[in-house]
């Protein structure tokens, strides 16, 4: 089977000038013009990679990206978005919908295979890894893009065998920590990204947020409520000046199977296991 990249651009020349590209690299070009011909392309021919243009004449490439995201069947296919936009809010909406690249126009052919390359090595772990899928959101450090990142996982969590009632405990155990990542670890610094990562197996769904923070020692945080004192840590946020609060941890280890930080304190990992029939 030949190794298969779709090209979505509406113009002619630089499509052309991508397949010409990819066909050097021993792929085989499927050159399309618009976003409403990805679903059916992307199911006749199971892509190696696909290659997007933001600009196309009906459905813009983020909402196309964001529908092959969202669903378990071809979240793996790696996208890389080549467009004429530069802008930072424009590369961080690439972002927020799953792109795995962002390669801006004009480019040069060693910047296209390099773009290539790490898309399919991204898509060669994870498969190697034996996942079912996996997803990766990378939000800046602000409650309107957490939110927005929140209300794409309970799409996700709506086709596993979750209940109503697990997926909004597992949507509030986002907010918790993914609040605490950017009020705590970020400083509040909305430039910082943060990284969510949706993983679902045969088993369960993991999640993972990690943030660029300095890390703490999760044991050792006199503001944070715990099992033996719940509420003694109110007192000392009061003579902190900080906010009411400080149950989120507590809150989410009671929501979910399993929860552990990584050493350094700046990553944590959630799961909740499926209920066997």
């Amino acid at each position: 089977m030949p190794r298969t990249v779709l090209i979505v651009d509406d113009e002619r020349d630089t499509n052309d000038i991508l397949a010409s590209l990819v066909r050097a690299r021993d792929f085989e070009p499927v050159q399309l013009f618009a976003g409403s011909q990805v679903a059916a392309a992307v199911r006749g021919h199971a892509p190696n990679l696909i290659l997007l243009d933001l600009m196309l004449p009906d459905i813009d490439g983020f909402a196309v990206c964001d529908q092959l995201k969202r669903d378990r069947e071809t979240n793996l296919i790696p996208i890389i978005m080549v467009t004429a936009l530069h802008d930072a809010g424009h590369r961080a909406a690439g972002v927020r919908v799953g792109a795995n690249g962002y390669l801006t126009k004009p480019f040069t052919p060693d910047q296209l295979f390099e773009e290539i390359d790490k898309a399919l090595a991204w898509r060669h772990e994870h498969e190697t890894r034996g996942t079912s899928g996996e997803i990766n959101f990378n939000i800046r450090s602000e409650a309107t893009y957490l939110q927005q990142a929140n209300d794409m996982l309970a799409d996700l969590f709506a086709h596993t065998p979750l209940n109503e009632r697990q997926i909004k405990d597992l949507k509030q155990v986002v907010l918790e920590m993914g609040g605490n990542a950017i009020e705590w670890g970020h400083r509040k610094n909305a430039e910082l990204v943060l990284q969510i990562t949706y993983r679902i197996d045969p088993e369960a769904v993991t999640l993972i947020i990690h943030d660029q923070g300095p890390g703490f020692n999760p044991s050792q945080v006199p503001h944070a409520a715990s099992d033996e004192d719940p509420i003694g840590h109110l007192d000392v946020r009061n003579e902190l000046g900080i906010r009411e609060g400080g149950f989120g941890i507590m809150l989410a280890k009671g929501l979910v199977d399993e929860f552990r930080y990584n050493d350094k304190g700046n990553e944590v990992t959630l799961i909740k296991r499926f209920e066997k029939k």
